[in-house]
């Protein structure tokens, strides 16, 4: 089902059995993706709380659990590799400036 631009509108509806579905499904994996990426999004900001805070530990812990969390996002197809790899790159860059 298609979301409403307008609040007062009603949605615009596909017609065909199989757009029909097709909205379903978009709606639903918009609603999983949306979860995902706050999920990564969550672990990234854990990583850098405990690097503002200067809590070495806590910070690699942190890292630690984000790492396979990002890398699971590429492989679902809601980040792109670059961008994950340019996020570990610059968590593990901030944990090690701890040191």
């Amino acid at each position: 089902v298609q979301r409403p631009i307008d609040p007062n509108k009603e949605p615009v509806l596909a017609n065909s059995p199989q757009a029909k579905k097709r909205a379903r499904q978009a709606e639903k994996h918009r609603q999983r993706n949306a979860s995902m990426r706050s999920m990564y999004r969550t672990c990234i900001k854990k990583v850098e709380s405990a690097v503002s805070a200067g809590d070495r530990d806590s910070a690699n812990a942190a890292l630690v659990a984000a790492i396979p969390i990002i890398d699971r996002m590429v492989n679902k197809g809601i980040l792109h590799k670059v961008q994950a790899a340019r996020y570990k790159s610059r968590l593990n860059a901030s944990v090690k400036a701890l040191s």
